[in-house]
């Protein structure tokens, strides 16, 4: 049977434009934001940030039953991934062995859940996966993303795994620019993109940096702005008003460094988004209620925005795991099928296949 995100490329049409759209210019989704449940709740939890943090968690509470907690009185909020590594190549071996260890625990997770994936028919034949997400861009993300690799290998499980390219800030903005068709891109010389998560928001003007042919695949992030609304906790509204003025800050800098923007704009965020862009379930960690016949962001966004070259700025919207893959697109033309999990909030997911008509 069918999962009810998984679709047949044979039977869509390619639709420019449309919000979730799974027939994109280059390639096709064939499955996002999938669902896998066992006994203890969503599979893909065991592979994300939050769980990372709590394998943490629960060695330092063991270790401070006997005083010997590297860490000592440092609350975990305050443990960044940059204090980690530097623990990790310590000649401290307890601090050092701390850091391994809950690596160690969090690899053998991230591998059950590409094994767990790969079982499913909508992932059963793919090649490559990339995995994006903070965590990965750090040693300690580099480790686990290698030892998954070997566990794998040993499992006899066979799926290439390999590092977002962009900066992790970076490439949720950057994949937008394969969500429009080059015929909307070709005159410009930039996009606005937004990348919307549980955590953060992040906003930039992306350079298509097209080439003679209207490729793209040297497009780059020019600016950016981020804004971390978790800290804030603000209200729906709010949150829009915010990155609409985030956005128009842009705009504003773009014209007067003479930055020819497209009248166009993607936005990655997270959850099942529908072709009129309403997010239908898995919206529940942004800030208020973004689920639902509530809201329509392009339009509640949209309406908040200055027109440019005389147009309204069309908004496109598609969930985030799906736009932070894009941004591999270039990198992907000597597989055929190959996906995207990005280890955030939660594990974000997506599988692909390269269109060749």
């Amino acid at each position: 049977m069918r999962n009810a995100n998984e679709v047949d490329a044979d039977t869509l049409p390619h639709t420019p434009l449309a919000h979730g759209s799974r027939v994109l210019p280059a390639v096709t989704v064939d499955t996002y934001n999938e669902e896998l449940r066992d006994d203890d709740g969503f599979v893909g939890d065991r592979a994300s940030r939050r769980a990372f943090r709590a394998i943490l968690a629960d060695w330092r509470e063991r270790l401070k039953e006997h005083d010997e907690d590297p860490l000592g009185d440092t609350p975990m909020e305050d443990v960044s991934k940059a204090k980690l590594d530097k623990m990790m190549a310590s000649d401290d071996p307890k601090s050092a062995a701390l850091i391994h260890t809950v690596v160690e625990e969090f690899t053998a997770e991230l591998a059950t859940v590409v094994r767990r994936f790969k079982r499913l028919a909508s992932w059963k034949d793919t090649e490559r996966i990339v995995l994006g997400g903070g965590l990965i861009a750090s040693r300690i993300g580099e480790l686990a993303m290698g030892r998954a690799s070997l566990l794998l290998t040993g499992a006899g499980v066979a799926v290439e795994l390999a590092a977002i390219q962009n900066h992790p800030d970076e490439a949720g903005l950057i994949g937008s620019v394969q969500l429009a068709p080059s015929w909307i891109l070709a005159g410009h010389d930039a996009i606005l993109a937004a990348d919307i998560g549980g955590t953060n928001v992040r906003v930039g003007i992306v350079e298509l940096n097209a080439d003679k042919r209207g490729s793209v695949a040297e497009a780059d992030v020019w600016k950016r702005q981020h804004w971390r609304h978790f800290d804030d906790k603000p209200e729906r509204e709010e949150a829009i008003d915010r990155i609409a003025d985030m956005l128009v800050k842009l705009i504003e800098r773009a014209e007067g460094e003479k930055v020819k923007l497209a009248p166009f704009m993607g936005i990655g965020c997270p959850g099942l988004i529908d072709e009129r862009g309403t997010i239908l379930k898995g919206g529940q960690n942004l800030p208020g209620n973004w689920e639902g016949d509530g809201l329509n962001l392009a339009l509640a966004l949209g309406k908040r925005l200055p027109r440019i070259g005389g147009h309204d700025v069309f908004i496109q919207i598609h969930n985030d795991a799906v736009v932070q893959g894009l941004s591999e697109v270039p990198n992907m033309k000597d597989v055929g099928h190959w996906g995207v999990m990005t280890i955030g909030t939660g594990l974000g997911k997506a599988r692909f296949t390269n269109r060749t008509d």
